[in-house]
């Protein structure tokens, strides 16, 4: 599924600067083609726009992509006409392939021939060291090549933050993986129960060895991604880890694992064993690599940059924090003793209780510390214990963990407590959830202005919906997925869990809802994308992007965030309208196809029999999408969610009330576990020197996402 926008609409809500007032029209800028790859983000808006003296004629994407077609066909006549008048040896080979020309780079050709910004698929593809691993929606510069030559492609090596960030990705997508498949294991069983209660018969049913069953899912995961090779960092490294830096928060062990920094999701203290005494000659093994201060120890003493630390060993497991014996000097003990003598750093991280978090806890990373001192004494239970004493190397960057919560800032507990408010409810009670607008950038403040709030799609004039799909004849909630045809759709299965409300496991072309002539209520699982906005959300201006959108609270990954409203229209009907920087085209069908070197995303799409690729004969409808969402005038939050090079919510087209995939429903999700109070924002998906003004030249927007893969550009 890809959704594309058109037109480009400004983050700053129609503004380049804080300078700018509301009442000063945007400039438009065109895209012309954007080519981006098996899509998690797909494109709406544009980042920040460049002032311009004044607005230019909008051109649309339907007729640059027509004279892109022209200018090709007559170079093509061109190649023709130079071949008849060559000799006849070459005359013979005419009607072979004239890739030399066609391939010859030009201004008209710019977004093939040039490096291509993408937002990278979910498919599974080989990571460097020759495991699988899911790509992130992040920005990152698809292969360049240099079309005269046809030389081979370079390929540009993705950035240890980004490895980190996809490794995390493909956890959380196995993770709802294994969690579906204990919900459906517990629901089986469930019902198991009630048959087996309601049964006269005396013989006892046999029971199911569910031992495996019954793993953790985040356990599962990250044993599915060892037997895959799909571990990032499966080697263990002394001092940071590359990609993760200081005040990076874990949501639970497993991801620790997953990455690489701690290897083991249960032990405190992760260790080199006799193994790594090849690799490493110069130290005395076993040596300590990292500790996870999560309060297990009743002797533990955290005094942030000063740590007396418990060895391990000789403690109940039932989860008192007592010890029960002794310690010895072994294994992790004998590893942070080694890291004395041989003066060997040491990664800290830090639990603390939190209710984002599945296993309760989030963990943050705060830095080096080196061992200084060691000591045996009787712990508070009367059994001898270890004592390691700790010390933060000096010139990190500052601590974090008393603002682990408020790394972005400090949750308001009311209204009274925000700082620069200038609405209390831009929905104007539509939403079941205020959603305040703030400004501490504007002297004198403003609000947003220039649009009506509204919560769902309204259909604009021309336009008219398809009936109802029949829907499925499931009872109350939906269930099997081997009799809910709803469920068949979606590749036999729900794309959806229960926990947390509802989360999408993983990105589709398309997911297909529950609709109105379903037999299942409003709490089924397959209906998530339809229950409103749900979190705390915040529109706050910004220094250079203007309005953009964050959250109160935690959003974990797969979790629906809010749907782009407008008005639906025909893009036809929008042809002619200038200065429009809010058009959302919906295009999964050509992205299902593969349409304009934009390739299939999961090729895991349905389509009802009316809705045939292969019945589709009209060459426009393939290169512009029918219809689109435009949220000028009329439109809901999404509104004011900026781009980014690394996003944290990506695109996903959803049928529910009927099945006409042109007339999808556009729904932002969330692409990871996002913290509070970090800024909600989705890759708009331009190809670098893709837009195009009136003028027919390449226009070029700087990109002021801030990111650490930022291209510098938004095209």
């Amino acid at each position: 599924m890809v959704v594309k926008s058109r037109v480009l609409r400004s983050a700053t809500n129609g503004e380049l600067h804080s300078s700018v007032t509301p009442e000063e029209k945007p400039k438009r800028a065109k895209v012309a083609t954007r080519g981006r790859k098996n899509v998690k983000a797909a494109a709406v808006k544009g980042d920040a726009e460049e002032p311009s003296p004044s607005p230019q004629r909008r051109t649309s994407a339907r007729i640059q992509i027509k004279q892109l077609a022209d200018k090709e066909l007559l170079v093509r006549q061109r190649v023709e006409i130079l071949d008849e008048t060559d000799s006849p040896s070459k005359r013979k080979k005419k009607n072979g392939p004239v890739r030399s020309k066609r391939n010859t780079k030009s201004k008209d050709k710019a977004v093939e021939d040039k490096a291509v910004a993408v937002p990278v698929s979910n498919d599974v593809t080989k990571s460097k060291d020759g495991g699988a691993s899911e790509p992130m929606e992040v920005c990152a510069l698809e292969k360049s090549t240099t079309a005269d030559e046809g030389g081979p492609a370079n390929v540009v090596e993705k950035s240890d933050h980004a490895k980190v960030k996809e490794t995390l990705r493909l956890f959380n997508k196995y993770y709802l993986h294994f969690v579906q498949e204990e919900e459906q294991r517990c629901k089986k069983a469930e019902v198991a129960q009630k048959v087996s209660k309601g049964s006269k018969s005396k013989k006892a049913a046999p029971e199911e060895d569910t031992k495996s069953k019954r793993k953790r899912p985040d356990l599962k995961a990250i044993t599915k991604m060892m037997e895959a090779n799909e571990i990032l960092n499966p080697e263990k490294r002394i001092g940071d880890i590359p990609g993760i830096s200081i005040g990076h928060r874990f949501y639970s062990r497993a991801e620790m694992v997953a990455v690489g920094f701690h290897s083991h999701w249960l032990n405190g203290i992760d260790y080199m064993g006799m193994s790594y005494s090849k690799m490493y000659s110069n130290y005395s093994f076993p040596v300590a690599v990292s500790i996870v201060l999560s309060g297990m120890y009743e002797d533990d003493l955290d005094n942030a940059e000063d740590v007396v630390y418990t060895g391990q060993g000789g403690q109940d497991l039932t989860g008192n924090k007592r010890q029960i014996r002794d310690q010895v000097m072994e294994r992790g003990n004998l590893a942070l003793k080694n890291c004395i003598e041989q003066a060997v750093p040491v990664r800290v991280l830090r639990g603390h209780e939190s209710a984002s978090s599945y296993c309760g806890k989030l963990y943050t990373y705060d830095g080096l510390y080196k061992v200084i001192q060691y000591w045996a004494e009787k712990g508070i239970s009367g059994f001898t214990v270890f004592k390691f004493r700790l010390r933060r190397i000096e010139g990190q960057s500052l601590l974090t963990t008393n603002q682990v919560q408020f790394v972005y800032g400090r949750v308001p507990k009311s209204v009274s407590e925000i700082r620069g408010l200038v609405c209390e409810d831009i929905t104007g009670s539509q939403e079941d959830i205020p959603i305040p607008a703030t400004n501490l950038v504007d002297d004198p403040p403003v609000a947003p202005t220039g649009f009506t709030y509204c919560k769902s799609i309204k259909v604009g004039h021309g336009v008219k919906l398809p009936s109802n799909a029949n829907g499925c004849d499931c009872s109350g909630s939906c269930i099997s997925s081997r009799t809910c045809s709803c469920a068949k759709l979606n590749g036999l299965d729900f794309p959806y869990v229960h926990r947390d409300g509802g989360r999408l496991i993983e990105a589709k072309d398309v997911v297909y809802e529950c609709g109105p002539n379903c037999g299942c209520g409003p709490g089924c699982v397959n209906r998530t994308s339809q229950r409103g906005i749900k979190y705390r959300l915040e529109v706050f201006r910004t220094p250079k992007k203007g309005w953009a959108v964050r959250s109160w609270d935690f959003i974990p990954s797969g979790a629906p965030v809010c749907e782009y409203t407008g008005i639906l229209s025909r893009t036809d009907d929008l042809d002619h309208v200038s200065e429009n920087n809010y058009i959302f085209d919906i295009d999964c069908l050509q992205t299902i196809r593969g349409f304009g070197g934009r390739m299939r995303r999961s090729r895991d799409a349905s389509l009802p029999a009316n809705n045939s690729v292969d019945g589709i004969d009209d060459q426009r409808s393939e290169s512009v999408p029918e219809f689109c969402v435009d949220a000028c005038s009329t439109g809901n939050i999404a509104r004011f969610i900026n781009h980014s090079c690394e996003p944290n919510l990506f695109v996903q087209c959803v049928l529910s009330s009927h099945h006409d995939i042109k007339l999808a429903r556009v729904v932002l999700f969330a692409a990871e576990n996002i913290p509070p109070l970090q800024e909600l924002t989705y890759d708009y998906g331009y190809a670098l020197d893709s837009v195009y003004g009136s003028d027919g030249k390449i226009k070029q927007m700087p990109c002021f996402c801030g990111a650490t893969e930022c291209r510098k550009r938004l095209f």
